[in-house]
Parts: structure tokens; C-alpha cells; sequence
């Protein structure tokens, strides 16, 4: 049952004080230092913040995604892109084993997730074939009483501190008139196994959470570690990515938001021409119009998550959530860096992360572009462009 707004503001009051623990100076210093957050971590653990997504019976809160825009929105605007990440590696990549898993498997595993005693890491992007997962190349190999895994997966967040990957692979051909059959999801331990190779990806931002190219070469996986059934693993892993894109709309809001917070203040702060630059309506309209556009994308992605708790279908919802989620968020941004002016390009002063951490969702988990040929041909019913 969803909570009511009572109950959802102390879910937010209770995020505040943990992130007015951990300011943007905190985060600056770890975004530089390519250092990952582990006290924040533990105080999002320490609070059981990390199983809100997960059931109940494995120590989790049993919340659902309306909850956790809460935090992601909170966390947004006062941290930034790097705590959302540490957060998000709890939301999503769990959904295949909680929805898919066998018993044992989620028994063994997801109780010590939702403590924060394991992180995990999520594997599917390749380097050759962008968003089109069913071209993958990364093959598991049937022998004998284990699988084999050869292939090369990218931009693969968290690697170097999970314990495990919940990796897509394939198991048979592609066949071209079932295109996403014969994929096959693994849940497997990652640390101090043989036959991988993680190589860290220096990167513009969020660099206080590693991404990364792995390889694989005869890394060896087993039958129990397959999440749902053998060749079926696309449809396991669309219970990942549907709360990805909502997840991300939030953390774009979040982002939007707490780079409209700085540029307001600047505004107020900033004095030009005896006056402060706020008075003046080519400044005080376009961040007017941000905060309506945030209000707007925030209320399409409160549909979609709804009806992802509901258990219903909302690919269309979280597309288009994302959609407007990560323009809002980035237009509120670069408005933000705009009013600044020179200042905009000081660390001092946080908004330039704000700005690259929006621009990046626009491109990721799934390009704008992307979402507009999904809307057209499985919404609209246009022929499919490719």
C-alpha cells in the first residue's frame, strides 16, 4: 500500500539529515579524488535505507518506487549525482532476482544487500552494440556442470567494489525473428574470481563511482546462478529497466532542483548595476519556467512509478518520465550555470557538476532519441526506423 504525503515527508525529512551530513564540499572532494563514499554508504545502510525496494521477508522495507523518488529527489538536490548512484545500485538491479530469482537465491542474497553487506554491479552494455541489447556478443558456454563466459562488457558502474554482477550473456545464436531470445541472466560473484579483468574508465564526472570495461574469458558461472529460466533472460532483465528509466527521472529532477536552488540564491546574492541580478526578468523568468518544468516531469514520473508499484505496465510511463525528467533537469542546469556566469566554471561554487551529471542523463541509461522511437512505434503504432 502506497503512504500516504505524511509519511513520505518524513521519508524526506529523514534523507535531509543524513545528506546535510555529507554537503557538496564532501561531495567536490570525493568527485576529485575518484573516492568512493563508503561512510555515506553505511549511514543509508545503518538507516535500512538501502532494502526499501526489497521485501520485507529479506529485510527490506516492501516500499515501492513512489517511495524511493523521495530519496532520489532529496538526495539529488542536496548531494548530487554520486550519492544517487550509491543509492540507485540498491533500486534497480535488484528487480530480475527479486522478481525472478529462486528461493535460495534471494534467501542468500538479498537480505545482505539491503543490509549494505554486499554492493553488486549491473552487466549488460557491451562496446559494439549500443542500445541493441539483442546483438550482444558476450556468450556463456555450456560445460559440463558450468557455464563459460567469454565477452567484453562497458560503462559497467560499481564493478570495482561489487561482490556480484548480475550479468546478461548469451547462450544460444541470435536468431533474427526472435532477436531477444536466447539470452541468459547470471547472478555470480565477481570479486576474487579468475577469468575477469576490470580496467576503471577515467571519466568527466561521478567519478567518486567507478565505471568501468570488463573482460571476460572462460569466467566460470553455474546453473544455480541463472536468474528466471535458461534463453529468457531479456524478459528478467526489462524488470530492471523500466524502474531504472523512473529511477533516473528522479534523480534528473533532483538534479534540476538543486541546481535551480544555487542559481536562485546566487541571484538573490549576486549585485550588478546596483542591483541584484535576480530583479531582473530575463534572469527571474527562465528559472520560473525551470521550477514549472520540473513540477510537470515530476508528476509523469509519479505516474509511471505508480503504476510500476501496481504492478502494471508502464514502459510508455517510464520512457516518457524519463524524457522529460532529464530535459527539465538539464535545462534547469545549464540555466543555472548561464546566471552564474563566470563563476559558473569554479569548483567553488558546485553548479558545473550539477550541469555535466544532468547532461550525462540525457544520454544515459537510454538517449532521448531512443525514448522518441519507442513512444512512435510502440505508442503511436509508426513503422519502426531501424
Amino acid at each position: 500500500m502506497a503512504l500516504d504525503q505524511t509519511e513520505l515527508d518524513l521519508i524526506r525529512d529523514s534523507i535531509r539529515k543524513i545528506a546535510e551530513q555529507f554537503d557538496l564540499d564532501y561531495w567536490r572532494e570525493k568527485d576529485k579524488k575518484k573516492a568512493y563514499p563508503w561512510d555515506f554508504k553505511e549511514a543509508l545502510a545503518k538507516g535500512g535505507w538501502l532494502g526499501m525496494l526489497m521485501p520485507e521477508q529479506y529485510g527490506g522495507m516492501g516500499l515501492g518506487l513512489s517511495e524511493v523518488g523521495v530519496v532520489l529527489d532529496e538526495l539529488g538536490q542536496r548531494c548530487g549525482f554520486n550519492a544517487n548512484s550509491v543509492f540507485q545500485y540498491y533500486v534497480f538491479p535488484p528487480g530480475p532476482v527479486i522478481h525472478h530469482g529462486s528461493d535460495e537465491m534471494k534467501q542468500e542474497f538479498l537480505p545482505k544487500l539491503a543490509s549494505g553487506e554486499e554492493m553488486m554491479c549491473f552487466g549488460v552494455s557491451e562496446p559494439d552494440n549500443g542500445v541493441d541489447t539483442s546483438r550482444l556478443k558476450t556468450f556463456a558456454k555450456k560445460d559440463g556442470n558450468r557455464y563459460l563466459v567469454s565477452g567484453r562488457k562497458v560503462w559497467i558502474s560499481n564493478a570495482l567494489n561489487a561482490d556480484r554482477i548480475l550479468l546478461l550473456t548469451r547462450t544460444s545464436p541470435r536468431n533474427p525473428e526472435r532477436p531477444f531470445d536466447g539470452m541468459t541472466l547470471f547472478l555470480t560473484r565477481l570479486k576474487d574470481k579468475k577469468g575477469v579483468e576490470i580496467n576503471r574508465i577515467d571519466k568527466i564526472m561521478r567519478n567518486a563511482v567507478d565505471s568501468n570495461e570488463i573482460a571476460f574469458e572462460d569466467f566460470e558461472v553455474f546453473p544455480d546462478e541463472i536468474v528466471g529460466e535458461e534463453g529468457k533472460g531479456f524478459r528478467c532483465l526489462l524488470d530492471g529497466l523500466n524502474p531504472e528509466r523512473i529511477a533516473v527521472a528522479y534523480t534528473a529532477i533532483g538534479l534540476g532542483r538543486g541546481a535551480l536552488n544555487l542559481a536562485v540564491q546566487y541571484s538573490k546574492d549576486r549585485v550588478v548595476f546596483d542591483r541584484p541580478i535576480g530583479k531582473n526578468q530575463a534572469v527571474a523568468h527562465p528559472l520560473a519556467e525551470s521550477w514549472i518544468r520540473l513540477e510537470a516531469a515530476e508528476l509523469m514520473t509519479q505516474k509511471a512509478a505508480r503504476l510500476f508499484d501496481a504492478g502494471k505496465p508502464c514502459g510508455p510511463e517510464a520512457n516518457a518520465a524519463k524524457f522529460l525528467g532529464t530535459d527539465a533537469g538539464f535545462e534547469a542546469a545549464d540555466r543555472a550555470m548561464q546566471f552564474h556566469g563566470g563563476f559558473s566554471m569554479s569548483t567553488e561554487y558546485h553548479v558545473s557538476r550539477f550541469w555535466m551529471e544532468s547532461r550525462h542523463l540525457k544520454i544515459a541509461p537510454i538517449s532521448q532519441q531512443m525514448v522518441l522511437n519507442f513512444i512512435s512505434d510502440k505508442v503511436l503504432g509508426l513503422p519502426k526506423s531501424y
